[in-house]
């Protein structure tokens, strides 16, 4: 009734045509977090230690999807995603940020969209990152996390009983400029797996995606039986310029009751820091099928920087309980 309603009142603002089939979801993710970072550079001998109580907005957002048939065999699709900060109310100096965002054609053939949204690589990771937007989101040790602008990608239908792919071409919209790492030029990303509710099992690649000269594999695998989830990840990481890095992270989840579920997350990577680890523990409660109450714990040790010839170091705690609630 609710969402039938927001989803009405946004209608009556905005064309009707365009909310022939219109969805109205999203999270408020928010955590009361104790905060320990240590902060080491060799080179000057300085130390940073920072202990504090914070209120966190983990990836909160507000979207509308849906779309419109144009036969039997085509529909017109859409998505309009926005993350907003609960705890201040800002997005650095806006109130949104642009989350997943495209327009698009599905089809028998499969979709074809374009727009603003996760890479298939960042998809891939599925459901393996059991801290995702917390603090152990394994971003913090592993690079292919992206979210590209001037995306265009090509999804096949599922076939052979669970197999799929995706195919996207990422545009660089600046000719005769060169890349600086960190921007996204003229680049390839793809992934192939196999999903079914007992095993998945996908590789996805970046070629000149995060910058010219860029490229990266993943690997990712996820076993359920019965109550036990486990999950793994394999990444190599090759920068064009130094050695190539790996990484790899195993993930675990215990559904205790229906109610009550633990879980553990261990990564190891080179890929974003030199000797870069990421361990998490966690509580989850399901206080009703849209909300759940939880707690973690996670430390994040990390090195040197990728390309940075500075040495550095952080040995860094967070542990805080949250409220995650899904509309």
């Amino acid at each position: 009734m609710k969402k039938t309603l927001l989803a009405l009142v946004i209608a009556s603002v905005l064309p009707a045509a365009a909310f022939a089939d219109v969805i109205v979801y999203g999270k408020a993710n928010v955590s009361v977090q104790s905060t320990d970072e240590v902060a080491l550079s060799s080179a000057n001998g300085n130390q940073a230690d920072g202990s504090k109580v914070e209120l966190v907005s983990n990836a909160s957002r507000i979207g509308v999807k849906g779309g419109e048939e144009v036969n039997s065999k085509l529909k017109v699709i859409y998505q309009f995603e926005y993350q907003t900060e609960v705890d201040d109310g800002t997005n650095g100096s806006q109130t949104f940020g642009q989350r997943n965002i495209y327009l698009g054609l599905q089809g028998s053939a499969g979709t074809i969209m374009g727009g603003h949204f996760d890479t298939p690589t960042k998809v891939a990771q599925e459901k393996i990152d059991l801290f995702n937007d917390l603090e152990g989101d394994i971003t913090h040790i592993f690079k292919g996390e992206i979210r590209a602008s001037n995306i265009v990608q090509y999804v096949t239908p599922t076939f052979g009983g669970g197999f799929s792919g995706s195919v996207a071409y990422v545009t660089e919209e600046n000719d005769g400029v060169t890349k600086k790492t960190g921007e996204t030029g003229n680049g390839i990303s793809a992934s192939f797996g196999y999903n079914s509710p007992t095993f998945y099992v996908g590789v996805a690649m970046d070629q000149d995606v995060e910058a010219e000269g860029v490229d990266l594999i993943r690997v990712v695998g996820r076993l359920t039986l019965g109550a036990f989830q486990f999950g793994v990840l394999g990444e190599n990481y090759d920068n064009g310029v130094a050695d190539e890095e790996d990484g790899a992270l195993v993930s675990a989840l215990w559904n205790v009751t229906d109610k009550w579920a633990v879980k553990a997350q261990h990564g190891s990577s080179e890929v974003r820091w030199i000797d870069g680890e990421s361990s998490s523990i966690g509580v989850d409660y399901k206080m009703t099928k849209s909300a759940t109450l939880y707690g973690y714990y996670t430390v994040v040790e990390n090195g040197q920087p990728d390309l940075v010839a500075v040495d550095s170091y952080r040995d860094d705690n967070y542990a805080g309980v949250g409220l995650d609630y899904k509309f």
